[in-house]
Order: structure tokens, then sequence, then C-alpha cells
């Protein structure tokens, strides 16, 4: 068995993902949201609520709050970030529907990027993230037979994210 230390892959190396992932966001400081690996949509988005759009200096700045735990309200987390643009995007059942666009550092897999990421009430979805394809196409690969292939936390923390 070789046990020589394998070389970090290269920047443009792809980095292989299944169709659901542990995702960190260093900016909230929060070290573990599940997300659903979507290549259907376009853009991310977040389930994002108590949002509130403020001007400053000309810039308008959305602050909102986010649930890391999938059927829990524990733990909320409240960003402000400068919004983007607002965009206008379909949802899975074909409705339309605008939303603020913010810029989020995601890291996947091991990988930070800054993704556009969309707001929006995503309380009665089945994840309360999705990774669209703006982010996968920033050097990952899915392989829709895989879950977690980009690691997962401790069973406690898992746990916690059932809501026990």
């Amino acid at each position: 068995m070789d046990t020589t230390p394998q070389a970090p892959p290269a920047d443009d190396a792809k980095v292989v993902v299944g169709w659901r992932e542990w995702v960190a966001l260093p900016q909230a400081h929060v070290s573990w949201v599940k997300a659903k690996i979507d290549t259907g949509a376009r853009s991310s988005s977040i389930h994002a609520f108590d949002l509130e759009v403020v001007e400053q200096d000309g810039q308008e700045w959305v602050t909102f709050s986010i649930h890391p735990w999938q059927r829990s309200d524990e733990d909320h987390v409240e960003l402000r970030l400068p919004v983007l643009d607002m965009r206008e995007v379909r949802s899975s059942n074909g409705q339309v529907e605008k939303r603020y666009a913010v810029a989020l550092d995601v890291t996947l897999a091991g990988r930070t990027i800054t993704t556009v990421m969309t707001l929006s009430n995503r309380d009665e979805m089945g994840f309360r993230m999705l990774i669209g394809r703006e982010a996968l196409e920033r050097g990952f690969l899915v392989d829709s037979s895989l879950s977690y292939a980009g690691g997962r936390p401790r069973r406690a923390v898992r746990r916690k994210n059932w809501g026990k």
C-alpha cells in the first residue's frame, strides 16, 4: 500500500461533488450547512428571512437571517451584504419570483469560492440551500451517484441538523 501523501489538487483541477453536500459559509462563521447540488438551477439560493434593505452611500445593502440547520429554527445567523441586483428566478413549480442577489463565500469540498446567492424563503423545501451551475462551473464536477463526497461533520453535528 502506498502511503505517500497526495499533493493537493491544482487550482484548475476539477473537484468531484455529490448530489448533496455539506458546505461552510465563512462570512457567516457557519461551519456546516447541508446543500443540494442542483445542475438544473442557474443561480445558487439560500433560505433567508427578516430581510431589510437599506441604502448607504448610494449602495443598497440587505440585512437578513439564515437558519443553518434543516429542520430547526435554532442558531439563526444575521448577515449584512451589499445587494448585487434583483433577479427574476423561476422556481421548480414554474412561478417567477424577484429575489435579492448577494455575493457570498461558500466552501464546497474544501474549495472556497465567492458566488452569487439569491435570497429566498426555502423554509418548506428539503434543503435550505441550493448550489447552482454558476457556482459549479468554477471547478466542480457533479457525480449524482454520490452524497457528501466533500466530507461531512461528525455525527453530533449531523444529528443537530435532523432536529435532535
